[in-house]
């Protein structure tokens, strides 16, 4: 897999101080420079930003993958089969309600993947996934 450049992204939350436990504390994600409006993260080596929006409300929209309901929108990462072995250890130890507990997808198919989805705590749904071959993540089905 060659290297890629960090992407960013921008997304809003109802309460930055949750956000800052959220993703510092439970997902470990370093801070980055602040205000009293947003918080940039360092998400496994991309820049994200949670911005503030007092009147945030979650949407809720699922779709059908593989026999589950994966939460519309979502933002994650893929990472390196054991990272995600430890960082789904993590949450199970913080006690994070999964959307989606820790599974393998496509199993014995070129898409085969660890997947996990949570929630942060303003409703942004997370997918943090590991692909068994990391070779194979566009591969068509």
């Amino acid at each position: 897999m060659t290297s890629l450049p960090p992407f960013h992204l921008a997304f809003p939350v109802h309460d930055l101080e949750a956000a800052r436990a959220f993703y510092g504390e439970v997902l470990g994600c370093p801070e980055g420079r602040s205000s009293d409006q947003w918080i940039d993260f360092d998400f496994f080596g991309h820049q994200i930003v949670a911005h503030l929006d007092a009147g945030l409300r979650p949407v809720g929209r699922s779709n059908a993958v593989d026999g589950h309901d994966v939460p519309v929108p979502h933002f994650g990462a893929v990472l390196p089969m054991e990272d995600w072995e430890r960082l789904a250890e993590r949450l199970q130890r913080e006690e994070v309600r999964f959307v989606i507990e820790p599974t393998v997808r496509f199993r014995g198919r070129p898409g085969e993947q660890a997947t996990m989805f949570f929630l942060d705590p303003s409703g942004n749904a997370l997918e943090i996934k590991a692909m068994r071959d990391p070779a194979n993540l566009f591969a068509r089905q």
